[in-house]
């Protein structure tokens, strides 16, 4: 079978799998804009995701839904507008693709963190956004009124409960094995709580579609390819990932398809980031004199983006 160029590979995947507008959105937003000061010219925009075959019309209409959704702000000057991440939603979009750039390696302390809810309980409306949220987090319904999670972060928790407003209607507290008591142990909550062979599924299809990437970039491709790729990739892997409880790695079945898709994922941003990071700045200084390059902790996604591709260290397993 004849080896695909890049561009070939880029046409081809645009026509199987073509990325919705709106999520597609989040992802520029949250891969190349936020680390330029999140805000963009929705001229800008709209040559951005032109590149993937979305019309002015989609664009217009994706982004006034995410500001509807609470997730960018509109801002008028004069006949132009531009769009930003709105301050609240910030942390949630940093946390967000906080998860996609690190190193996927959680341990275990034998604890579990647990959400209950108290003999009133919450009303419907409270209850089914908590649900939403937690889920959404990686945390599963374990038991009735029960959630739970064995590597939960308190911050991260704190944040959520505050949010759904819900912080004085539940109980949240470390729970452990008591060696004393002869029973199932903890670590078996995970099968009753999650159903991992979607997210392995998923990891597995994503390393199909891009590990024959490696070959195809292993000379310097034009900026605009590698805007789209590195976008793309970050799109699938995001898809992915976001549905990963990220369990601790004591509780994962081994071998683990999500170590393998984060090299693939790592090696092609490696591969792409510069000169993608080319064409985002040529896109934002058409419009904008005063653009920012990438602030420094872009480059430290991926376990660093600031030295030489070639002397990187690969992720490789678990130890």
């Amino acid at each position: 079978m004849k080896q695909l160029t890049s561009s070939e590979w880029i046409s081809h995947f645009l026509a199987s799998d073509p990325p919705r507008s709106k999520s597609l959105v989040m992802t520029i937003f949250g891969d190349s804009i936020v680390p330029h000061g999140g805000a963009i010219w929705l001229g800008s925009l709209i040559e951005l995701l032109a590149q993937f075959g979305i019309n002015d019309r989609a664009l217009r209409t994706s982004v006034f839904r995410l500001a509807q959704e609470g997730w960018l702000v509109a801002n008028r000057d004069g006949r132009r507008s531009s769009y930003a991440i709105l301050p609240e939603a910030l942390p949630r979009f940093q946390r967000a693709y906080r998860r996609i750039y690190d190193v996927p390696t959680i341990n275990w302390d034998g604890k579990w963190t647990l959400v209950m809810s108290g003999p009133a309980g919450l009303d419907a409306p409270g209850r089914a956004s908590l649900r939403k949220q937690l889920l959404w987090e990686g945390y599963a319904l374990i038991s009735a009124g029960v959630f739970g999670h064995p590597a939960g972060d308190p911050a991260v928790l704190d944040e959520i409960l505050g949010r759904a407003q819900v912080r004085d209607s539940l109980y949240v507290f470390s729970a452990a094995e008591l060696p004393q008591v002869h029973s199932r142990p903890l670590r078996e909550l995970v099968d009753e709580g999650w159903d991992l062979s979607d997210v392995a599924a998923g990891y597995r299809h994503f390393i199909e579609e891009f590990a024959p990437l490696q070959a195809l970039l292993a000379e310097r491709v034009a900026p605009e390819q590698a805007f789209v790729i590195r976008t793309l990739l970050i799109h699938a892997y995001r898809r992915v990932q976001l549905h990963d409880p990220m369990l601790p790695v004591e509780l994962l079945p081994q071998p683990w398809p999500g170590v393998e898709a984060y090299n693939v994922a790592r090696a092609l941003y490696m591969a792409t980031y510069r000169a993608a990071e080319e064409h985002i700045m040529a896109t934002l200084l058409r419009e904008d004199a005063q653009a920012q390059p990438a602030e420094d902790a872009f480059y430290q996604r991926f376990g660093g983006l600031n030295k030489d591709p070639l002397s990187e260290p690969v992720y490789d397993g678990i130890k």
